[in-house]
This record gives structure tokens, sequence and C-alpha cells, in this order.
């Protein structure tokens, strides 16, 4: 089983491969800086060849790098548009130099102007940023999200649209988030709804291209858009919901990425047990 959390790359990026290592994980997600705050400075070249050393050493693969919060691809206000445009792609090529598989990105908030116009907008934000780092192979995961405020992709028709506008589609995937597509309305606690989720993300853009899956309790009700995870098998979808996302045929071989509340140094040990322990051979 391909299984790993958010690591903190707390010290040096490379610590975060022995943070990865020691919970006995064979993938991981990690921020390449602060998600925070804009970019101050890049990654040191001996801190790059040790993050690969390491990584190689103990064979965490793939590697997820997910893009910062302040980026915002579907934005408004053309001063934060450009400098998102601008990030992505300087992320992307820090994310080339680290040997990552992909980066993982929400959608972007239209920010109370429409969806369309928002959808727009991330279509030539993406269009842009690919034409741009055309010599790297890192692939894009469009993150699904729960729909609070004016964020885009609650649906996977907004998946549809953007997928179909871009021009490039190669390095163009998606990243599942359960806890994001219960908050949003699908109630995947059930074999009825996750069956009907995914015969819709197969209708709509292909199951193929789902290439990661965060594996998060949702905290809050069935359809509220408020995005709290909780930890495995202690929220609405719960432990048969979850072990039926995590046996899947169709998602069981894909990697798995806990995006779990950390409130104890004990805790993200705690739900990759739960999860191993719900994994049938």
């Amino acid at each position: 089983m391909l299984l790993g959390v958010h690591v903190s790359i707390e010290g040096k990026i490379y610590e975060a491969v022995e943070r990865c290592h020691k919970l006995g994980c064979n993938t991981m997600q990690i921020f390449s800086r602060n998600p925070q705050r804009w970019r101050d400075n890049f990654l040191e070249p001996r801190d790059i060849e040790e993050f690969n050393k390491r990584r190689e050493k103990f064979g965490i693969k793939p590697v997820f790098i997910h893009i910062p919060y302040l980026i915002n691809l579907a934005s408004p206000n053309h001063r934060l548009y450009e400098a998102s445009i601008d990030a992505y792609i300087e992320d992307i090529l820090e994310a080339h130099i680290l040997k990552a598989d992909y980066i993982v990105t929400h959608m972007g908030s239209h920010k109370e102007t429409s969806e369309e116009a928002g959808i727009e907008r991330l279509i030539q934000a993406l269009n842009r940023i690919l034409q741009k780092t055309k010599s790297v192979n890192v692939g894009i995961l469009l993150e699904n999200t729960a729909g609070s405020g004016s964020w885009l992709g609650y649906n996977f028709s907004h998946q549809k649209k953007i997928i179909g506008g871009l021009k490039d589609k190669r390095r163009i995937g998606l990243c599942f988030d359960t806890a994001h597509a219960y908050l949003a309305g699908y109630d995947i606690s059930t074999k009825a709804g996750l069956e009907a989720m995914l015969d819709e993300i197969g209708e709509l853009v292909g199951i193929d291209l789902i290439k990661l899956i965060h594996l998060n309790d949702a905290r809050d009700k069935l359809g509220s858009h408020h995005d709290r995870h909780e930890n495995i098998g202690k929220g609405n979808i719960g432990l048969e919901g979850m072990k039926r996302i995590i046996n899947h045929p169709k998602l069981r071989d894909l990697p798995f990425i806990l995006e779990t509340p950390k409130m104890t140094r004990q805790a993200d040990a705690m739900n990759l047990k739960r999860v191993r322990k719900l994994r049938e051979n």
C-alpha cells in the first residue's frame, strides 16, 4: 500500500524525509516553502541534494508538493493573479529539482465574480504555466474542494471544464480529497454514494486521472461546505466508509496521503495504524 502523510519541513527540507521514514511511510507530501507567505528565498543546492539522496535511500515515491495557500489562479485581482502565476511557475521548477512527481493545487477562488469567470481565468493561467514549464515532467493535480466561500472545484463538472480548456493535458490529473468530497455533498460514507461519485468522475473526466487520494475523515455534516478534517474513523465518513474507500478496486493501488489533525505528537502514527488495520489483503 502506498501510504504517507503531509510532513513538516521544519528545520531543513530533507528532515521531512526522515520524519516520513520513521512513520513507516513510502510516499509523502510537503510544502516546499512557507505556505502562508510569498517566496523570499530559494532552497540551497546542498539541501536539495540531501533531500534527493535521503528519499532515494528510503524509497519514498511518489513525492507530492502542495502549492502554498496564497496562490489563487482564479483571482479577479490582476496583481494577485499575475503574482500567483509567477509563483506557481517558480514552485514547479523547484519541484522539478527536488524530483517531485506532482504539484497539488486547490483550484482557486473566483472571489464572488462568477464560477464561469473564475474557471476561465484558471484555464488561462494553467495554459501559461504549462507552456512556461514544458521542459519538466512535474504533474499538476487539481484537488476537489469542500466548496466553502467562492472556491472552485467542489463539483467535478468544474474539473471537466478546466481540463477541456487546456491546450496540453498530458501533465494534468486529479487529487481526490475524501473529506472535501463529503463536505461538498457527495455521501461517500455509503457504498451507493461512493459508487455514484466514482461513476461521475469516470463519466466527466476519467477515473484514471486520479493520481492521489487525500484520505481524511470529515468533522462536519454532509454538504456543510465547512472544510474541517477529522481523524480516520472519528468523523462522519466513519470507519466503514474509510475502509470501503481504502479497499475499493478503483482506488486501492493509488497513493494515500493523510492530512488529518496533528493535535498530539502521536496523531500521525495513530491514524496510519488505523488505516493499515482497515486495509484488506
